[in-house]
Protein backbone atom coordinates (compact mmCIF):
# COMPACT_ATOMS: atom_id res chain seq x y z
CA UNK A 1 0.00 0.00 0.00
CA UNK A 2 1.49 3.26 -1.08
CA UNK A 3 1.98 6.13 1.68
CA UNK A 4 0.72 8.84 -0.85
CA UNK A 5 -1.71 8.63 -3.00
CA UNK A 6 -1.99 11.79 -5.90
CA UNK A 7 -5.40 12.14 -7.62
CA UNK A 8 -5.03 14.20 -10.99
CA UNK A 9 -7.88 14.61 -12.88
CA UNK A 10 -7.30 15.63 -16.41
CA UNK A 11 -10.13 16.79 -19.36
CA UNK A 12 -8.23 17.60 -22.84
CA UNK A 13 -5.03 18.42 -21.31
CA UNK A 14 -2.61 16.65 -24.16
CA UNK A 15 -0.71 20.18 -23.95
CA UNK A 16 0.55 20.10 -20.44
CA UNK A 17 -0.03 16.74 -18.49
CA UNK A 18 3.20 15.16 -19.76
CA UNK A 19 5.21 18.65 -17.82
CA UNK A 20 2.90 18.02 -15.00
CA UNK A 21 3.49 14.42 -14.97
CA UNK A 22 7.21 14.66 -15.06
CA UNK A 23 7.14 17.14 -11.95
CA UNK A 24 5.05 13.76 -10.42
CA UNK A 25 7.71 11.24 -11.18
CA UNK A 26 10.55 13.67 -10.48
CA UNK A 27 9.77 13.75 -6.96
CA UNK A 28 12.18 13.22 -3.86
CA UNK A 29 9.22 10.87 -2.40
CA UNK A 30 8.76 7.74 -4.37
CA UNK A 31 6.25 5.62 -2.44
CA UNK A 32 3.02 6.83 -4.05
CA UNK A 33 0.48 6.04 -6.48
CA UNK A 34 -0.91 8.62 -9.09
CA UNK A 35 -4.52 7.91 -9.79
CA UNK A 36 -4.98 9.66 -13.10
CA UNK A 37 -8.56 10.66 -13.95
CA UNK A 38 -9.40 11.26 -17.60
CA UNK A 39 -12.72 13.13 -17.81
CA UNK A 40 -13.52 12.15 -21.35
CA UNK A 41 -11.03 13.99 -22.99
CA UNK A 42 -11.07 14.08 -26.62
CA UNK A 43 -7.88 15.13 -27.11
CA UNK A 44 -4.81 12.89 -27.16
CA UNK A 45 -4.68 12.77 -23.63
CA UNK A 46 -4.90 8.98 -23.54
CA UNK A 47 -2.65 8.62 -26.19
CA UNK A 48 0.26 10.89 -24.08
CA UNK A 49 -0.81 8.63 -20.70
CA UNK A 50 0.02 5.31 -22.70
CA UNK A 51 3.56 6.51 -23.06
CA UNK A 52 4.50 5.99 -19.53
CA UNK A 53 5.30 2.58 -18.12
CA UNK A 54 5.66 3.57 -14.19
CA UNK A 55 3.58 0.88 -12.50
CA UNK A 56 2.90 3.66 -10.17
CA UNK A 57 0.71 5.45 -12.25
CA UNK A 58 -3.28 4.24 -13.07
CA UNK A 59 -4.98 5.69 -15.23
CA UNK A 60 -9.60 5.67 -15.10
CA UNK A 61 -11.27 6.60 -17.49
CA UNK A 62 -14.74 8.21 -16.83
CA UNK A 63 -17.58 10.05 -18.39
CA UNK A 64 -17.41 13.47 -18.56
CA UNK A 65 -18.29 14.78 -15.46
CA UNK A 66 -16.18 17.95 -14.48
CA UNK A 67 -12.86 18.15 -11.76
CA UNK A 68 -14.82 17.77 -8.38
CA UNK A 69 -16.50 14.07 -9.71
CA UNK A 70 -13.44 12.98 -11.22
CA UNK A 71 -11.22 14.23 -7.78
CA UNK A 72 -13.84 11.81 -6.07
CA UNK A 73 -13.64 9.42 -8.28
CA UNK A 74 -10.22 9.20 -8.11
CA UNK A 75 -10.07 9.49 -4.31
CA UNK A 76 -12.90 6.36 -4.23
CA UNK A 77 -9.71 4.15 -6.08
CA UNK A 78 -6.97 5.89 -3.52
CA UNK A 79 -5.37 3.36 -0.94
CA UNK A 80 -2.69 5.71 0.34
CA UNK A 81 -2.46 7.28 4.30
CA UNK A 82 -2.24 10.86 2.78
CA UNK A 83 -3.85 12.48 -0.37
CA UNK A 84 -2.64 14.73 -2.36
CA UNK A 85 -4.47 16.39 -5.62
CA UNK A 86 -3.16 17.92 -8.64
CA UNK A 87 -4.74 19.70 -11.50
CA UNK A 88 -3.00 18.65 -14.88
CA UNK A 89 -1.78 21.80 -15.95
CA UNK A 90 0.18 23.39 -13.00
CA UNK A 91 3.82 22.16 -11.40
CA UNK A 92 5.16 20.57 -8.44
CA UNK A 93 8.59 21.41 -7.25
CA UNK A 94 10.90 18.16 -6.81
CA UNK A 95 10.65 18.16 -2.78
CA UNK A 96 6.88 18.65 -2.48
CA UNK A 97 5.66 15.66 -1.52
CA UNK A 98 8.74 14.69 1.00
CA UNK A 99 8.62 17.86 3.09
CA UNK A 100 4.88 18.03 3.27
CA UNK A 101 4.98 14.75 4.84
CA UNK A 102 7.85 15.51 6.66
CA UNK A 103 5.92 18.35 8.74
CA UNK A 104 2.55 16.62 8.85
CA UNK A 105 4.65 13.46 10.68
CA UNK A 106 6.39 16.26 12.74
CA UNK A 107 3.23 17.62 13.65
CA UNK A 108 1.28 14.49 14.49
CA UNK A 109 -1.65 16.76 15.48
CA UNK A 110 -2.28 18.35 12.18
CA UNK A 111 -4.20 16.66 9.30
CA UNK A 112 -3.33 19.42 6.85
CA UNK A 113 0.26 20.46 5.22
CA UNK A 114 0.62 23.26 2.49
CA UNK A 115 3.44 24.87 1.19
CA UNK A 116 3.56 28.72 -1.13
CA UNK A 117 2.47 28.72 -4.66
CA UNK A 118 3.56 31.04 -7.83
CA UNK A 119 2.56 31.69 -10.86
CA UNK A 120 3.60 30.56 -14.19
CA UNK A 121 2.12 31.47 -17.81
CA UNK A 122 1.21 29.04 -20.48
CA UNK A 123 4.11 28.39 -21.70
CA UNK A 124 5.79 27.56 -18.28
CA UNK A 125 7.51 30.73 -17.44
CA UNK A 126 7.47 32.47 -14.09
CA UNK A 127 4.69 35.26 -14.19
CA UNK A 128 4.57 36.36 -10.06
CA UNK A 129 4.31 35.13 -6.88
CA UNK A 130 1.54 33.84 -4.84
CA UNK A 131 0.78 35.21 -1.51
CA UNK A 132 2.76 33.44 0.59
CA UNK A 133 0.77 33.01 4.18
CA UNK A 134 1.79 31.31 6.85
CA UNK A 135 -0.52 29.57 8.96
CA UNK A 136 0.05 26.93 11.53
CA UNK A 137 -2.41 25.75 14.16
CA UNK A 138 -5.73 26.94 14.06
CA UNK A 139 -6.43 27.90 10.55
CA UNK A 140 -10.82 28.54 10.47
CA UNK A 141 -10.82 32.41 10.88
CA UNK A 142 -8.12 32.73 8.29
CA UNK A 143 -9.56 30.26 5.62
CA UNK A 144 -13.08 32.24 6.35
CA UNK A 145 -11.20 35.45 5.26
CA UNK A 146 -9.54 34.45 1.88
CA UNK A 147 -8.06 30.79 0.38
CA UNK A 148 -4.45 31.29 1.42
CA UNK A 149 -3.96 27.40 -0.26
CA UNK A 150 -4.99 29.60 -2.79
CA UNK A 151 -5.62 26.52 -5.34
CA UNK A 152 -6.32 22.88 -5.53
CA UNK A 153 -2.65 21.20 -6.23
CA UNK A 154 -1.57 22.36 -3.08
CA UNK A 155 -1.93 20.28 0.04
CA UNK A 156 -1.46 16.82 1.31
CA UNK A 157 -4.06 15.47 3.19
CA UNK A 158 -4.51 12.93 6.05
CA UNK A 159 -6.97 10.77 4.36
CA UNK A 160 -8.65 10.01 7.46
CA UNK A 161 -9.69 13.90 7.72
CA UNK A 162 -11.03 13.72 4.64
CA UNK A 163 -13.07 10.59 5.43
CA UNK A 164 -14.34 12.99 8.03
CA UNK A 165 -15.58 15.86 5.87
CA UNK A 166 -16.57 14.19 3.32
CA UNK A 167 -15.92 14.70 -0.69
CA UNK A 168 -15.55 17.83 -3.04
CA UNK A 169 -18.84 19.21 -3.92
CA UNK A 170 -19.67 18.21 -7.45
CA UNK A 171 -23.10 20.33 -7.33
CA UNK A 172 -20.08 23.07 -7.66
CA UNK A 173 -18.91 24.45 -10.60
CA UNK A 174 -15.95 26.93 -9.43
CA UNK A 175 -14.71 27.16 -5.18
CA UNK A 176 -14.77 23.45 -5.06
CA UNK A 177 -11.32 23.60 -3.30
CA UNK A 178 -12.15 26.55 -1.08
CA UNK A 179 -15.15 24.95 -0.45
CA UNK A 180 -13.00 21.48 0.90
CA UNK A 181 -10.22 23.44 2.60
CA UNK A 182 -13.33 25.46 4.67
CA UNK A 183 -14.45 21.95 6.17
CA UNK A 184 -11.31 21.04 6.88
CA UNK A 185 -9.90 23.85 9.09
CA UNK A 186 -13.42 24.19 11.23
CA UNK A 187 -11.74 20.74 11.99
CA UNK A 188 -8.50 19.74 11.96
CA UNK A 189 -5.18 22.26 12.56
CA UNK A 190 -3.00 22.99 9.07
CA UNK A 191 0.91 23.31 9.22
CA UNK A 192 2.98 25.38 6.74
CA UNK A 193 6.15 24.40 4.71
CA UNK A 194 7.22 28.12 3.62
CA UNK A 195 9.00 27.50 0.82
CA UNK A 196 7.47 27.80 -2.86
CA UNK A 197 7.08 23.97 -4.19
CA UNK A 198 3.58 24.58 -6.44
CA UNK A 199 3.74 26.24 -9.67
CA UNK A 200 0.26 27.34 -10.98
CA UNK A 201 -0.18 28.01 -14.50
CA UNK A 202 -2.65 30.57 -15.44
CA UNK A 203 -4.06 29.79 -18.67
CA UNK A 204 -6.84 32.14 -21.26
CA UNK A 205 -9.17 28.84 -21.08
CA UNK A 206 -9.11 27.90 -17.27
CA UNK A 207 -12.03 27.45 -14.71
CA UNK A 208 -10.85 30.55 -12.96
CA UNK A 209 -10.97 32.57 -16.36
CA UNK A 210 -15.03 32.43 -16.65
CA UNK A 211 -15.11 35.57 -13.85
CA UNK A 212 -19.20 35.41 -13.79
CA UNK A 213 -19.20 31.70 -12.51
CA UNK A 214 -16.74 31.72 -10.50
CA UNK A 215 -18.70 34.76 -8.66
CA UNK A 216 -21.79 33.05 -8.82
CA UNK A 217 -19.98 29.74 -7.16
CA UNK A 218 -17.29 31.44 -4.87
CA UNK A 219 -20.22 33.49 -2.92
CA UNK A 220 -22.30 30.42 -3.19
CA UNK A 221 -19.42 28.85 -1.25
CA UNK A 222 -18.87 31.75 1.12
CA UNK A 223 -22.61 32.22 1.99
CA UNK A 224 -22.88 28.59 3.08
CA UNK A 225 -19.59 29.07 5.01
CA UNK A 226 -20.76 31.88 7.05
CA UNK A 227 -23.82 30.36 7.74
CA UNK A 228 -22.38 28.04 9.96
CA UNK A 229 -19.28 29.84 11.37
CA UNK A 230 -20.01 31.57 14.98
CA UNK A 231 -21.10 34.97 15.35
CA UNK A 232 -17.60 36.16 16.37
CA UNK A 233 -16.25 35.35 13.02
CA UNK A 234 -19.20 36.58 11.00
CA UNK A 235 -17.22 40.55 10.79
CA UNK A 236 -14.70 38.56 8.18
CA UNK A 237 -17.54 38.02 5.85
CA UNK A 238 -17.26 41.83 4.05
CA UNK A 239 -13.80 41.63 3.74
CA UNK A 240 -13.63 38.15 2.37
CA UNK A 241 -15.95 39.32 -0.18
CA UNK A 242 -13.67 42.36 -0.56
CA UNK A 243 -11.15 40.06 -1.57
CA UNK A 244 -13.20 37.79 -3.92
CA UNK A 245 -14.09 41.21 -6.36
CA UNK A 246 -10.57 42.41 -5.69
CA UNK A 247 -9.15 38.97 -7.52
CA UNK A 248 -11.89 38.68 -9.86
CA UNK A 249 -11.59 42.61 -11.23
CA UNK A 250 -7.94 41.94 -12.01
CA UNK A 251 -8.71 38.51 -13.42
CA UNK A 252 -10.89 39.80 -15.59
CA UNK A 253 -8.62 42.60 -16.56
CA UNK A 254 -6.04 39.77 -17.48
CA UNK A 255 -8.29 38.11 -19.79
CA UNK A 256 -8.51 38.93 -23.63
CA UNK A 257 -8.77 42.83 -23.89
CA UNK A 258 -12.04 43.95 -24.91
CA UNK A 259 -14.91 46.42 -24.21
CA UNK A 260 -17.16 43.21 -22.78
CA UNK A 261 -14.50 42.62 -20.18
CA UNK A 262 -13.61 46.21 -19.62
CA UNK A 263 -18.01 46.64 -18.68
CA UNK A 264 -17.48 43.45 -16.71
CA UNK A 265 -14.43 44.31 -14.68
CA UNK A 266 -16.58 47.65 -13.75
CA UNK A 267 -19.09 46.38 -12.42
CA UNK A 268 -16.86 44.09 -10.21
CA UNK A 269 -14.86 47.15 -9.13
CA UNK A 270 -18.29 48.80 -8.09
CA UNK A 271 -19.11 45.45 -5.93
CA UNK A 272 -15.30 45.67 -4.45
CA UNK A 273 -15.61 48.87 -3.26
CA UNK A 274 -19.79 48.59 -1.56
CA UNK A 275 -17.97 45.52 0.59
CA UNK A 276 -15.32 48.15 1.61
CA UNK A 277 -15.86 51.70 0.77
CA UNK A 278 -13.62 52.95 3.06
CA UNK A 279 -10.67 51.88 1.16
CA UNK A 280 -12.05 54.14 -2.12
CA UNK A 281 -9.84 57.52 -0.75
CA UNK A 282 -6.90 55.34 0.26
CA UNK A 283 -6.21 52.71 -2.38
CA UNK A 284 -4.32 53.70 -5.40
CA UNK A 285 -5.43 50.48 -6.73
CA UNK A 286 -8.79 51.30 -7.08
CA UNK A 287 -7.87 54.14 -9.21
CA UNK A 288 -5.78 52.05 -11.59
CA UNK A 289 -8.54 49.69 -11.90
CA UNK A 290 -11.15 52.14 -12.20
CA UNK A 291 -8.64 53.62 -15.35
CA UNK A 292 -7.79 49.89 -17.10
CA UNK A 293 -11.92 49.64 -17.10
CA UNK A 294 -12.84 52.11 -18.50
CA UNK A 295 -9.87 52.35 -20.78
CA UNK A 296 -11.04 49.09 -22.19
CA UNK A 297 -14.57 50.49 -22.78
CA UNK A 298 -12.83 53.08 -24.86
CA UNK A 299 -10.69 51.45 -26.63
CA UNK A 300 -9.54 47.46 -26.84
CA UNK A 301 -6.25 48.70 -27.50
CA UNK A 302 -5.69 50.78 -24.27
CA UNK A 303 -3.52 48.17 -22.41
CA UNK A 304 -1.09 48.22 -25.62
CA UNK A 305 -1.45 52.33 -25.37
CA UNK A 306 -0.72 52.27 -21.66
CA UNK A 307 2.30 50.03 -22.25
CA UNK A 308 3.77 52.21 -25.03
CA UNK A 309 3.35 55.25 -22.58
CA UNK A 310 4.99 53.55 -20.01
CA UNK A 311 8.06 53.11 -22.25
CA UNK A 312 7.98 56.31 -23.36
CA UNK A 313 8.49 57.81 -19.56
CA UNK A 314 10.96 55.54 -19.00
CA UNK A 315 12.95 56.43 -22.09
CA UNK A 316 12.39 60.38 -21.14
CA UNK A 317 13.29 59.62 -17.41
CA UNK A 318 16.57 57.80 -18.66
CA UNK A 319 17.71 60.08 -21.31
CA UNK A 320 17.00 62.68 -18.96
CA UNK A 321 19.55 60.91 -16.09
Amino acid sequence: MPKISIILPVYNGATTIQATIDSVLQQTFSDFELIVVDDDSTDNTLEIMSQYTDSRIQVLSCPHRGAAASRNRGLQQASGEYIAFLDADDLWAPDKLEAQLNALQTNPKTAVAYSWTDYIDESGNWLKAGRHTRVNGEAYAQMLHFNFLENGSNPLICRSALDDVGDFDESLTGGQDWDLYLRLAARYLFVNVPAVQIFYRIRSNSISSHTTRQEQQVVKVLNRAFSQAPASLQPLKRKSLALVYKYLVCRTLDLLPNRSNGWKALRLIMIYIGYEPQRVKQSKLIFILLLKSIGLILTPQFPQLLQQLKRLIHSEVHASG
